[in-house]
């Protein structure tokens, strides 16, 4: 099955890979449920990941996604990210990296192009809408605020019950709807909207092909599944 996934990507004039958490499991990410250990147990994820949690307790939140940062920094990419970033440098303009993760792997891996649909956890944006004080006047804390007006600085990630981010959103389904091969890697298929692009590239005539150890519910529009770990797997078909 490799030859014939090779073959694919071969000629594939666009390609899309959609990748989720069992990229990064391979390099030692754990979950967010997974990371929830010691202090951080007896907290449920509405405690953590929404903006209410936050305006309430935003020290609580903020030193959780400190923790989780800590964590992220000690693992590195695999030969999976690697691969593919290898993959688009070699090939401009072919390949597509659309994630789930939130932990800036491919990014260190040099694909700095990827749409993150869930951002990136090692980045910070504004609670509020940014004021003309704020960008001056950052003051450190748990978390920093602005020392005028009070702004907050928040983790530049989608909580639960935010939208994603438009524009990446946007690109990620243009290249779901143009892709003539669509990757889908380590994810388990059950986030939507981001689970539905590998919908909408079968609806739209592109190959899907699902690498995961495990059966997913997006096995149903592959083409081929092909049930190995992504540091194995994709080093292996894009070399």
């Amino acid at each position: 099955m490799h030859e014939t996934v090779r073959g694919w990507i071969h000629e594939a004039r666009s390609i899309a890979v959609l990748t989720g958490a069992g990229m990064s499991a391979e390099s030692g990410v754990p979950t967010f449920r997974a990371a929830q250990t010691g202090l951080w147990s007896q907290f449920n994820p509405q405690d953590l990941a929404t903006e209410a949690a936050f305006r309430a307790h935003p020290q609580r939140v903020w030193d959780w996604y400190a923790h989780r940062r800590e964590m992220i920094a000690a693992v590195q990419p695999n030969p999976g990210h690697k691969a593919l970033a290898s993959f688009a440098e070699r090939h401009p303009g072919r390949l597509t990296l659309i994630t789930h993760n939130v932990d800036g792997l491919h990014q260190r891996a040099g694909q700095t192009d990827a749409l993150a649909l869930h951002g990136n956890i090692a980045e910070d944006r504004w609670l509020d809408a940014l004021r003309s004080c704020c960008a001056e006047n950052i003051e450190a804390g748990h978390p920093p605020r602005c020392s005028v007006c009070g702004n907050l600085r928040r983790p530049a990630v989608v909580w639960f019950g935010e939208s994603l981010p438009a524009d990446a959103l946007e690109a990620a389904e243009n290249a779901s709807r143009q892709c003539e091969l669509m990757l889908v890697v380590g994810t388990s298929g059950e986030v939507y909207p981001a689970a539905g692009l590998a919908f909408t590239a079968h609806q739209s005539g592109g190959r899907v092909v699902v690498i995961n150890p495990e059966h997913t519910p997006l096995d149903a529009v592959a083409e081929l599944c092909l049930h190995e770990p992504a540091a194995v797997c994709l080093p292996a078909l894009l070399a």
